[in-house]
């Protein structure tokens, strides 16, 4: 075979994960060209062209799986605590450097491609900018930009506030203009102050609007639900993803759709359940030892609704609905580059450790609409890659243990500051 002018890299590894869910191949190799996978095979047969200059390595007893893909984070966010309300009220430079920091920390845990699911006017087109000049790292960036939300509804204080079919167009083709890869709505209220947790924001036509000016130019929507019926709205609507999936009536009860979940199942829409950062909130309260009334009062409360949340994740599964991994960070109190509690949430909810390895990257990447580029190790495909110590199919925890990550073939560089 002769010799070409690509830049070839081979990665050895006593097991890969391809990200399809299969057993995992045993005494594997992957030979890398340039920005793309060439070939998956074992060590024998993994080679480089005859005489083609080659990078190796030999990570021994580890594991090489697809880079993770979290389909839900909010790049501006600070992770300590501080409402959604007050976070709009800092400088878009300030939000544009905490994105800089997450996508950083997001990519050295492993995490090669992300979803930003909304943000204060163009802080992340910003922060995209920034990487395609190389001034920072980061993974690959799927981008909302501003949420479209109702007046006063969630999220509205850095949304596009619409109302009406027009007004819906209007703010799509305007979020197109500017350079989102995809339409966030908030279909139902949530921890905007303003908002109406339980109750839907705008109708279906508003939604359906929404869905068609997104499809037409190409984009997929993805919708913040908090209820029931806003699961059924969007149904309606024609939305690609359901995010937070909460089965939940107007008064609170916790009442279990599975007409809803065989609907979701029907379509194909994906869910970004989002339990993780319940366990993360219960992990940090737990982590202080001696709690005030109120931090044991919060303890509950989250307890109590984690559980509640990881029953409907598993009855929805069983209807067959698809779960895609997003971690909703740096929200509330969950911090960017632990993604890794949510896959293990997923497991905690009925999953296997390869189902929420699935859910992570392949599952994650069809939810975002990328799934011909990353999300599995297949020839062709981009070769983002993560490889960790151990087999994390015997121990999740394994997926925090990383060996070396590898972005559209280059190798990085973790230790890099600038």
């Amino acid at each position: 075979m002769p010799a070409s002018n690509s830049s070839f890299t081979i990665l050895r590894a006593a097991r890969l994960i391809d990200g399809n869910g299969g057993p995992a191949a045993e005494q594997a190799a992957i030979l890398l060209e340039g920005d793309s996978i060439r070939r998956i095979g074992t060590s024998e047969t993994v080679q480089a062209p005859e005489g083609a200059p080659v990078q190796e390595f030999d990570y021994g007893d580890a594991t090489i799986l697809p880079g993770l893909v979290d389909s839900h984070v909010h790049l501006i966010g600070i992770g300590a605590g501080r409402a959604g309300d007050e976070l709009v009220t800092l400088p878009d430079e300030v939000l544009t450097v905490q994105a800089a920091q997450n996508v950083r920390r997001h990519l050295y845990s492993g995490v090669t491609t992300v979803r930003d699911c909304g943000a204060k006017n163009r802080t992340t087109f910003a922060l995209r900018q920034a990487v395609e000049m190389g001034i920072l790292p980061s993974p690959r960036l799927v981008l909302a930009g501003r949420p479209v939300a109702i007046i006063g509804g969630h999220l509205s204080y850095f949304g596009i506030q619409a109302t009406g079919q027009d007004e819906c167009r209007a703010a799509v083709r305007q979020l197109i203009k500017e350079g989102a890869d995809f339409i966030k709505i908030t279909a139902t209220g949530g921890s905007t102050r303003t908002s109406h947790p339980l109750r839907p924001s705008f109708d279906v036509d508003e939604l359906s609007a929404i869905c068609e000016e997104a499809h037409k130019f190409g984009r997929h929507a993805a919708a913040h639900c908090a209820s029931s019926q806003g699961m059924v709205n969007v149904l309606d609507a024609g939305i690609d993803t359901i995010i937070h999936g909460v089965h939940k009536d107007p008064d609170g009860s916790d009442t279990y759709r599975p007409d809803i979940s065989e609907r979701i199942a029907e379509s194909g829409v994906f869910v970004n359940p989002t339990i993780g950062a319940s366990v993360d909130r219960i992990r940090q309260l737990e982590d202080l030892g001696d709690l005030t009334p109120e931090e044991q009062a919060e303890l509950d409360m989250v307890r109590a609704g984690s559980e509640v949340r990881m029953d409907q994740f598993a009855r929805m599964r069983d209807a067959g609905v698809v779960m895609s991994a997003g971690s909703d960070s740096a929200w509330g109190n969950y911090q960017m580059g632990d993604f890794q509690t949510e896959i293990e949430a997923h497991a905690m909810a009925g999953m296997s450790n390869m189902e929420a390895i699935v859910s992570a990257t392949r599952d994650a990447a069809r939810s975002c609409w990328i799934a011909d580029q990353v999300g599995t190790l297949e020839s062709g495909k981009q070769a983002d890659v993560l490889v960790v110590e151990g087999s994390p199919l015997d121990d999740l925890g394994n997926l925090r243990k990383v060996a070396d990550i590898f972005l559209a073939g280059e190798r990085v560089d973790r230790q890099n500051l600038v």
